[in-house]
């Protein structure tokens, strides 16, 4: 078996994000695109201006895009939020990429990024591909953590059908699953999104759509972040 990689973060991220100086630009950035959504402005056309006033890279305006939504969003997701003590007995629904990779994100120590809407999220995506890494069984086991703590009935877990590799993550968390007894359930899916935002499940994701589309929500990061000791590079906007 090869050695395997942390998910971490990129050599160029402690110069876009590690400084105050830098921070405090992004946070003005993100103030100001929040304001033109909140506005009715188009994101993709107002993140352009955002990002020219204050000469930000894509990257740094990914991370701008992630923190920033509309006063109507911010509203509509934090009032479908499930708290902890609520889940007892209760199914969610996980976006399985989603989920794992910025837990894996946040173990590798690599910059989080904490929205105005509570969530948080992160500058990693799948492009196609699903890499395991050295981070990706803890992730797991964070979560199996809290599915035993807070008493859960069933996860249902969903992951992109088209992303190579997606199919050993599914046999994996299975595996775990059998190993504990777990009421897990893993599906593979063309479009998770839809699938979970029209569930009747609580959805566990940081994804804008589905957070504006499912009926009800659990912030799963904030939850393990307030739970654990993990040296995390959490930006925010307090």
């Amino acid at each position: 078996m090869t050695d395997l990689k942390n998910r971490g973060k990129e050599a160029s991220d402690d110069t876009l994000f590690g400084t105050e100086k830098i921070q405090l630009k992004l946070k003005e950035a993100v103030t100001d695109l929040s304001y033109f959504l909140s506005r009715g402005y188009g994101e993709k056309a107002t993140l352009a201006l955002v990002g020219n006033r204050y000469r930000l890279n894509s990257r740094q305006q990914q991370a701008v895009r992630g923190m920033s939504a509309s006063q109507s969003q911010i509203e509509n997701r934090q009032s479908k939020e499930i708290q902890s003590q609520e889940l007892e007995g209760k199914e969610i629904a996980i976006d399985g990429f989603n989920a794992l990779i910025l837990l894996e994100s946040i173990l590798s120590n690599a910059y989080v990024f904490k929205g105005q809407d509570g969530f948080i999220r992160d500058l990693s995506s799948v492009h196609g591909t699903y890499k395991r890494v050295k981070q990706t069984s803890p992730a797991i086991e964070i979560i199996a953590d809290f599915y035993k703590k807070e008493k859960i009935k069933t996860i249902h877990w969903f992951f992109d059908k088209p992303v190579s590799n997606s199919g050993r993550l599914k046999k994996m968390i299975e595996e775990i699953a059998l190993d504990n007894q777990y009421d897990w359930k893993v599906e593979l899916v063309y479009n998770p999104d839809k699938v979970i935002a029209e569930s009747n499940w609580i959805a566990v994701t940081s994804d804008a759509w589905i957070l504006d589309n499912a009926s009800s929500n659990f912030n799963l990061m904030k939850y393990v972040l307030s739970q654990t000791t993990v040296n995390e590079n959490v930006i925010c906007l307090e």
